[in-house]
């Protein structure tokens, strides 16, 4: 799967899902790591990557523009913070939904649960 990892995930999750065999690049690859979000969200959406973060803004925008892509998965964990935990967990969730991420989806991750919603994100 394409993803990118945005800069509230370190650098180390887009290399451990490489080599889990996924196309992942980190935002610090392209120098946006300060990049605003709106840029980001962006450059996904034109290589066709879905956006990894643990950085709630990206779903916000999502559904305030009526977007279908990109998907975007959203870590908000207090548990499992290690970049190596992380990507072992996003590793089964890529496998897990991936029929869905690759129609346009929002992921969220929660300590006690996962939840998928399809895009556009209808209020």
């Amino acid at each position: 799967m394409r993803v990118l990892v945005d800069n509230a995930l370190s650098p180390l999750v887009a290399e451990r899902l490489r080599g889990g065999g996924h196309d992942a690049t980190h935002v610090r690859d392209y120098g946006l790591e300060a990049a605003a979000d709106a840029d980001v969200l962006a450059l996904a959406e034109r290589e066709g990557r879905a956006i990894l973060s643990a950085d709630t803004d990206f779903g916000a925008l999502l559904a305030l523009w009526g977007k279908t892509r990109p998907s975007f998965v959203l870590l908000r964990r207090s548990v499992g913070n290690h970049p190596r935990e992380q990507a072992s967990l996003l590793l089964k969730l890529l496998a897990r939904f991936e029929v869905e991420l690759n129609e346009g989806s929002v992921l969220t991750v929660t300590d006690d649960r996962v939840r998928i919603r399809p895009l556009p994100i209808r209020r």
